[in-house]
């Protein structure tokens, strides 16, 4: 029996508007591969993100294209030759894994040789607003014990000060997707270390962040936008202190394993991090949270309605449920 695709858009309605300095969305559009062989399916999530010139329409109509050339489960590790790191080829690299931890009835945990755990602290965000919508957006998360607070340039200080009051025992890891300047971090980064901020993700478009090279900042910068693969890690070591893998930038799981040995080899502290999507996007990555300095996978909590036997997130703590949706190799579950 020839192996099988098929690939589809969906629209998740999200729990309420989430703002970044680019901009806001009321939805989710995530792609969604399921993968057929003997009998046994698989399935991967992922988002294609405008700001890496991805649509949903160029994502399927790649994945469409290549199916006619995919026909045995053996042809995943030719995935790296015949597709870019992106979005389709994460979706279609962890329907892989899916579908042969099926296969073969074992764990991607067991194949991988990877140790996921059995809870983790995951960040919980808010979104970019005015101060007091953003300082009631963190209240209301109960005193979690990491925040990651969307920020762009405006009033930058105020609002993590005002944030820091209502949440006075909390970390902070503060995102400003690319919105800020050398000069404005230079202002308030000594600051922003006085309010419990952990971490700087992605202050510098990444076409500025050479300015970063030699610039001590009193709080670790990590490297999201302009951390995709393992290839440029030499250079951002030069500019970042951690680096963010999110398998939508790697092109999936195959490539983010990698990508975390790496930069482990060359001592960054690395956060594991989503788009926001469902529990079937989070679950590949979820493998990866042992032993990692942050972990950033609230994309279910994001959501207005999570796919069954996803994660269970209560005040941040994150777990898998009992039968986890993706990458067992007990059973096949329905969308």
């Amino acid at each position: 029996m020839s192996l099988t695709l098929e690939a589809s858009h969906e629209r998740l309605p999200l729990a309420r508007e989430f703002r970044i300095s680019r901009g806001a969305k009321t939805h989710a559009d995530v792609i969604v591969v399921q993968l057929r062989w003997q009998g046994v399916t698989g399935r991967g999530e992922a988002v294609p993100y405008a700001r890496y010139g991805e649509t949903i329409e160029a994502a399927l109509s790649e994945l469409n294209q290549l199916a006619p050339q995919l026909t045995h489960i053996d042809d995943h590790a030719r995935l790296p030759q015949l597709m870019r790191a992106g979005a389709a080829r994460n979706a279609l690299d962890c329907a892989f894994w899916d579908l042969i931890a099926n296969h073969r009835q074992t764990p991607v945990s067991t194949l991988t040789g990877l140790t996921p755990p059995t809870q983790c602290l995951t960040a919980q965000t808010v979104s970019v607003g005015p101060v007091e919508q953003m300082q009631q957006e963190a209240l209301s998360l109960g005193q979690a014990g990491l925040i990651k607070i969307k920020l762009d340039p405006q009033d930058v200080v105020a609002k993590i000060r005002a944030i820091h009051q209502v949440c006075p025992d909390s970390q902070f890891i503060v995102d400003a997707n690319e919105g800020w300047s050398m000069e404005l971090l230079k202002e308030v980064a000594p600051q922003l270390k006085a309010l419990n901020v952990a971490l700087i993700e992605q202050p510098l478009p990444v076409s500025d962040d050479a300015a970063l090279e030699g610039y001590e900042c009193p709080v670790p910068l990590c490297a999201d936008e302009s951390c995709h693969t393992s290839d440029n890690l030499s250079t951002l070591k030069k500019r970042y202190q951690a680096v963010n893998i999110k398998l939508d930038k790697t092109g999936g799981l195959t490539e983010a394993i990698s990508l975390y040995n790496s930069a482990k080899a060359l001592d960054f502290k690395i956060m594991v991090g989503c788009m926001v999507a469902s529990s079937l996007a989070m679950a590949p990555a979820f493998l990866l949270c042992s032993g990692v300095d942050f972990v950033d996978l609230d994309g279910p909590v994001l959501i207005k309605s999570d796919r069954p036997d996803g994660f269970e997130i209560h005040h941040g703590v994150m777990r898998p449920s009992t039968r986890l949706l993706w990458g067992t190799g007990i059973t096949n579950h329905t969308p």
